[in-house]
């Protein structure tokens, strides 16, 4: 397969020489363990209940490992050696040997068969990756099978999510309270809600990691994350929101840096419900909108505009002409469709008192006053717009994502077809074009499907696309080798502090 250069390379902390630090902040480093305080603190460890939150897969990754690791647009081994297709739906992967879970059980092909199993059982948000996967299955101590109902083009996409987990363990409730693996580091505490502590696995097949320990701590509001990183309380933070990023950068001894990131934002309209089940109303409403600057007032230097239904970094997404901010085809549109004066609806989002998204409503509503559109905002607590979500219970949705696995395809593949009645929306050719990206065993002909598909739901005005997000890190003086991927999941296996 040939290479294709990485559209979004990680974020890595530049290396900080010694020199750089005086013989007194040396000698408190040494030995001492990490202070992280994130943006979003790990509801639970379940990745099979969680397994496309960033939040939870961050701290998971240093103690579970995939067979595969998502490196640019390619894959690379982790706890697999090597992988092959015997045929266009068999996949088979050789299973890295001596290799041994923290508490000394050697790994087998049999982990990863349970641990597939659970996952798939749990019926998270991944599991429509997983529908077209007849089995897994071990063939020898060190062999894993998996079929597939249909050619599978995303199988190394999907098993990049899958930690492996012990078998006859993996799965059950008391198991994900304090997990086993075969990572660099183990679950020393977990007090949710608190703080996770992770401490360095003196078993780990790999190079083992410099920092003896990693403590993430709950500290939700911004403003206090930012004093405790000034303070040196904590280490690393992210999830600098665009009003705070000077201050920041102006903090003595720490350093802010970013790149292009997997996360987006967005509005459906309800396409099973009247007006939306008009495209010309799902066009005029994105035309009402200055998207540019709103993304620009609201967002600064955390995001840009969006190009395509998926951000720029992700495997298919193409560079797509946003739409203009044009109040006079707007009202065109509207008064083509048979709204000449506008209509009433209402527009849901998930809210709490520092969210984002409560600014990057109000202000979409009101340039959708303008051409006559009363909006009614609904803000709603999380459980109950996620509840509403799911059932179509609304007329406009807002709301935040992450292309988990840098491919199209989990957005495209998994929101849009007419079976994942998602907004209502419905489009035959479409799901042909998705069917057929997500089978094909070329990434060319992958590539170019997928942009396909990014138009049509771009041209059909499925939703407004406004703005596509960085990721970021933020940390002191003194630390270097930490990594953010894209998906915003945070890694420091390979983190130092200077001596």
């Amino acid at each position: 397969m040939r290479k294709r250069s990485v559209a979004a390379a990680l974020v890595v902390v530049g290396a900080l020489t010694a020199s750089a630090c005086g013989a007194t902040e040396s000698a408190q480093n040494a030995g001492r363990g990490l202070k992280v305080a994130p943006a979003t603190f790990p509801v639970s460890l379940n990745i099979d209940q969680y397994p496309a939150e960033a939040a939870v897969q961050g701290p998971v990754q240093h103690v579970l490992e995939p067979l595969v690791v998502k490196q640019g647009n390619d894959y690379a081994p982790k706890l697999a050696t090597k992988w092959r297709r015997s045929n266009d739906t068999t996949w088979v992967f050789t299973v890295r040997d001596k290799v041994t879970f923290s508490d000394g059980k050697a790994l087998t092909a049999q982990d990863v068969v349970e641990s597939a199993n659970a996952m798939i059982k749990a019926g998270a948000s991944l599991a429509p990756l997983w529908e077209p996967v007849k089995a897994v299955t071990a063939t020898d101590a060190h062999t894993v099978t998996v079929t597939t109902a249909q050619p599978l083009g995303t199988m190394l996409a999907t098993m990049s999510l899958l930690p492996i987990g012990e078998a006859g363990k993996v799965g059950t409730e008391a198991y994900w309270k304090k997990p086993v693996g075969t990572g660099p580091y183990t679950v020393s505490d977990w007090s949710p809600d608190k703080q996770l502590v992770l401490k360095r696995n003196p078993r780990y097949w790999g190079a083992k990691p410099s920092v003896p320990t990693i403590t993430y701590l709950n500290i939700p509001e911004e403003s206090a994350r930012i004093t405790a990183l000034s303070t040196g309380e904590v280490d690393v933070t992210n999830g600098i929101g665009a009003d705070s990023v000077s201050q920041v950068k102006d903090l003595s001894g720490v350093t802010y840096t970013t790149a292009p990131g997997y996360s987006y934002e967005f509005v459906w309209f309800n396409a099973s419900r009247k007006p939306f089940d008009d495209p010309r109303v799902r066009r005029a409403l994105w035309y009402a909108v200055d998207v540019k600057q709103v993304v620009s007032d609201l967002y600064g230097p955390t995001a840009k505009l969006a190009q395509a239904p998926v951000p720029q970094p992700v495997f298919g997404a193409p560079a797509l002409t946003p739409y203009p901010y044009d109040v006079a085809k707007a009202r065109k549109l509207l008064a083509e469709a048979g709204y000449p004066k506008g209509f009433s609806t209402t527009m849901q989002w998930a809210s709490s008192d520092d969210t984002p998204q409560n600014a990057l409503a109000q202000a979409f509503i009101s340039y959708w006053a303008k051409v006559g559109v009363k909006v009614k905002p609904q803000p709603k607590e999380r459980s109950v717009w996620l509840d509403d979500l799911n059932k179509l219970n609304w007329n406009m949705n807002l709301q935040g994502n992450t292309v988990a696995t840098g491919d199209a395809d989990y957005t495209l593949g998994r929101l849009y077809t007419c079976a994942a009645k998602r907004m209502g929306y419905c489009n035959k050719e479409l799901d042909r074009t998705l069917a057929a990206a997500k089978a094909s065993l070329d990434p060319d002909e992958r590539i170019s499907l997928y942009r396909k598909a990014a138009q049509l739901v771009w041209d059909d005005a499925v939703g407004i696309f406004p703005a596509d997000f960085t990721v970021d890190l933020a940390y002191r003086k003194g630390i270097s080798g930490l990594t953010v991927d894209p998906a915003g999941r945070q890694s420091f296996v390979g983190a130092k502090l200077a001596e």
